[in-house]
């Protein structure tokens, strides 16, 4: 596959690489910067709560260990629980020059850390009006997803399924019919384990994966982040190459013909 001819668009960038990886739970700042070299990727997420705003002069932070010429930082709002703190959060990572695009993370609660749906799509209007290109993150509601997609936001992120579960897709049914309605970009987001949970979510249509459990949490994270590496491009080019139909019974793949 020419990557040239398949470029993936959000809003007004584009990028080769589908995959978009995160920064957290990594042992050291150092093993982050390796894996990340190793995914490929082109878009970083980093969440701001988590990052040391107010670190002494001298003191590196986890984005001295991202070069902004090499990535583009897409700043969550990760930890957030209201719609307030979220809009807050993408604020800030204006202010600090990062842009104006944001990934919106507004979560229900603790346990489930599922994405509380009225909360996002509020947030989501509220961000729209003030300019922002907001990459929402939502349950796989295909319902959800497309008012999500109304309310004006760039893209949309569904759930695999939990965060940091390692599960892969649960609802590859919903998945679909998010893809088949939407008119923006959809990344899969949360739950990915290993690299055919990859595959399967471009399999099934997704513009991207974002991930960061998968890879941070892996006995060896350089490895799977270039295992995920190729499992992006294996499932996008298996995509655009058209699966065979699944059949109910056996078809022989040689001719039924005396020789």
């Amino acid at each position: 596959m020419n990557n040239q001819e398949d470029l993936l668009k959000i809003g007004n960038r584009t990028f080769r690489s589908r995959l978009f990886v995160g920064t957290g739970k990594y042992a050291t700042f150092e093993l982050m910067a390796e894996a990340l070299e190793a995914s490929g990727c082109e878009v970083v997420t980093v969440a701001l709560r988590r990052v040391n705003l107010n670190a002494p002069k001298g003191e590196k932070t986890l984005l001295d260990y991202i070069d902004p010429k090499r990535y583009t930082i897409l700043p969550n709002t990760a930890g957030c629980y209201t719609k307030e703190d979220a809009i807050k959060i993408a604020r800030i990572a204006r202010e600090l020059g990062i842009g104006d695009w944001v990934k919106l993370e507004v979560l229900a609660d603790e346990k489930t850390l599922f994405p509380d749906p009225v909360e996002t799509l509020e947030a989501t209007i509220a961000l729209v009006k003030e300019g922002f290109e907001v990459l929402a993150y939502t349950s796989d509601d295909p319902v959800l997803a497309r008012r999500l997609e109304d309310a004006g936001a760039t893209c949309v992120m569904p759930l695999g399924s939990p965060i940091g579960s390692g599960q892969g897709i649960i609802n590859r049914n919903n998945i679909r019919l998010i893809v088949e309605n939407a008119k923006v970009p959809i990344i899969v987001d949360a739950g990915v384990g290993t690299a055919s949970d990859v595959t399967i979510a471009m399999e099934l249509g997704a513009d991207g994966v974002l991930l960061n459990t998968g890879v941070a949490c892996a006995k060896d994270p350089v490895k799977m982040a270039r295992a995920m590496r190729h499992a992006i491009e294996a499932g996008r080019l298996a995509y655009r190459a058209g699966r065979i139909p699944i059949k109910r019974y056996a078809a022989a793949s040689s001719p039924m013909l005396d020789f």
